[in-house]
This record gives C-alpha cells, structure tokens and sequence, in this order.
C-alpha cells in the first residue's frame, strides 16, 4: 500500500474462491466487505490466480517478466514447492526485486514457523513491556508488527530499486517479522544491554525520562512531556508549582527518574483540579509539550489531520464512497495519492489478462478450470 501509495502499480494476488483472509476478518462489514480489508488496499488491483496450477504459473510468468517487485508472505519453502524458488526467479527474471515477509525470515532454525501479528508482539518482547507493572502484558491496539513489518518492507524494496539502477540486476528483500519486532525494542534492549536488567511494564511511564506520563485531569487523561530541564522548569511555573525545580530530588532528569514517586502524588493532587482542556491551554501557552487522550473519533474529527489529508474518500464499485486514511508521506514534487477504492475480488482479473494477451475465449477457459 506504501508503494502503492507513491504511484506503484500494484496488481495484488488472489486466491480464486477466498480471496485475502483479511476479506473475511470482522465485523464490522459494509455489505459484503470487511472494514479491515478496506483499510489497508487502496490503490491496489485485484487478479485472482491459482499459480500452483500450470496454467496459472504461466499467467504469473507473463506477470513478471514485466515487473520490477515482486512481493509475497508465504511460508518459507512454499514457493519453492510451487516452482518460484528465488533461485530459479532470479535466473528466469534477473532484474526482478523479491521481497519475502514472513514470521521468522528465511534463514534461520524456525524460518518455518508461521508467524502473525499477535504472536510476534509476544515473542518480540513488545507485550513485555506494554500494561501496568502489576497487571498483564497487552498487545498493542493496532498490528504493529503486521505494519511495521511492511513499512521495512518498503524501505528494502525501494534500496533494492536504487541498487538495480546502477548494478543492473535485482535482488531479494528478506524481511522477518520477528525481526522488525526486535528492531522496535530500541532504547529498551539499550537499557538492557548496559545494566543486564530485564525492562518491565511501567503503563503509561517512561523508563528514562519524567514527567513525561498520562495524568487524570479533572474530566479525561492528559499526556504531559516533561522532555528536558527546561520543560519542566515551565511546566512546574504553569502547574502553580514554583517551588518545585529548586528541590534538590528533582533539580535534572536523573534526580526526577530517581524521586519518581516523591513527584508523581504531587502531579496528581493539582492536576485533578482542572479540566483536561483548561490544562491543554495553559500548558500549550507555557510552551510544555502536552496532549489529550483522545477516541478514535476525536481523532478523525481534527482539523489538523484534514488539512493534511489523512482522511480520504474513495468510490468503491459495491460499497459506494467510502473513508479511507491518507498517506502520511508528504512529498513536494511527487506527492503520494489516494486514487482508487480497495478492490472487489477478481475486479481487475479480466482487465490484467487482456493486457498480458488473453483474449476473451482463453480468459473463459481459464475460469473454468478454477485457475482465476
């Protein structure tokens, strides 16, 4: 979708009869189609296809010879077994780039183990780290390590493309989940590789730095970013609190991480005493980093995230217009675009073969035999 995005064609690949599991995954549903699906195919066509037909492999073949990406998250081996080994793509189409996403990566003693969002944020440590000190691990609300995982994804394929202008050839881009995973853990694994001390949940604290938390105001939740000393002399100075900076527990960073529990009942007392938004405003004035918890719906309802346009319609041939997120890459010469609706599956699938050269009576047989 990222590639998509910046102005990629992007034929997507689909199983014949089920189509994307993500098609299926809800509810909610808008007539036959899946809200989860809708958010994330933009931009994108639909070519239904069972390559692991002679028939089909040879639709795929066509396919490649004309590509510059080819991008698939089977299991490790599967397509191999299908005849598309890396190998045997990279002689047949040499300038193609291969990228692979799957759970564990290529190599490796687990490459074959199947890997999904909820398992990768368990085994990569994240729900580690993610809840209250004394309560459970959570998973992350959205499928951080399905997204990122792609955004590295689009950073390999787009390297790979500028390797292939000067070297001529192309490559394969292996990228693991469990991989991308470990990769978010940054300061967290940093932490632990000086001190030996295994990171804990702290909800909504930060390991390194404070005040930089959530704090209960008197109608919601605020986020106060207390980042450096200068913040936090301002913030004391709009909290009423001029006192504060002075006392020695809390004079830098290290001293307010040290006293965090001497500071945090202090916080509290006065910030109960206002509105979450009589808080945004003062500290907004006094130059403290600050933010609302906010719903989804606040979100979306912002004029900010208007103005940028991270919210797009789109119209879609069986749901009608349709609310999509925009593209967070803001380009100058070559903006990234939301164009085309999610597609219905198999909508493209009579209009790819034409142009790979079937005509209408070899497209009919191919449907016939379960091959699109």
């Amino acid at each position: 979708m990222v590639l998509a995005d910046l102005g990629a064609r992007v034929i997507k690949i689909e199983h014949p009869v089920r189509g994307d599991d993500t098609r299926h995954w809800g509810p909610p549903f808008v007539a036959t189609e899946s809200a989860y699906f809708l958010s994330i195919n933009r931009n994108k066509e639909s070519l239904t296809l069972d390559f692991k037909k002679p028939e089909g492999q040879v639709v795929l073949d066509r396919l490649l010879a004309n590509a510059d990406v080819m991008v698939e998250n089977f299991r490790p081996g599967t397509l191999e077994d299908a005849g598309l080994g890396i190998e045997s793509l990279a002689q047949r189409f040499p300038r193609l780039i291969c990228c692979s996403i799957s759970g564990y990566g290529q190599t490796g003693p687990r490459r074959h183990e199947p890997g999904y969002d909820a398992v990768m944020q368990a085994e990569g440590g994240l729900m580690s780290i993610t809840g209250e000190r004394d309560g459970p691990p959570y998973r992350l609300g959205v499928a951080i390590t399905d997204i990122v995982s792609g955004l590295f994804a689009a950073q390999g394929v787009l390297a790979a493309l500028l390797a292939r202008a000067t070297t001529g050839r192309g490559q394969r881009v292996d990228i693991g989940m469990l991989d991308a995973t470990t990769a978010l853990l940054t300061y967290q694994a940093g932490a632990y590789f000086v001190s030996g001390e295994v990171p804990m949940r702290m909800g909504n604290r930060h390991p390194t730095i404070t005040p930089y938390e959530s704090y209960e105001t008197a109608d919601g939740d605020l986020v106060i970013a207390g980042g450096n000393d200068d913040i936090w002399r301002r913030l004391c100075k709009a909290l009423g609190l001029d006192e504060l900076p002075d006392d020695p527990r809390f004079l830098t960073n290290k001293d307010r991480v040290a006293h965090r529990s001497d500071l945090r009942p202090i916080f509290d007392r006065v910030i109960k005493t206002r509105s979450r938004a009589e808080w945004v405003e003062r500290l907004m004035k006094a130059g403290v980093p600050c933010g609302s918890v906010r719903e989804i719906s606040e979100v979306l309802a912002d004029p900010q995230i208007a103005a940028r346009g991270m919210v797009a319609e789109v119209d879609h041939p069986t749901v009608g217009t349709t609310r999509v997120i925009g593209s967070p890459l803001k380009l100058s010469e070559t903006p990234s675009s939301v164009r085309t609706a999610p597609p219905t599956l198999g909508q493209h699938t009579d209009a790819v073969l034409t142009e790979l050269g079937y005509d209408s009576a070899a497209i009919a047989d191919l449907r016939a035999t379960g091959v699109i």
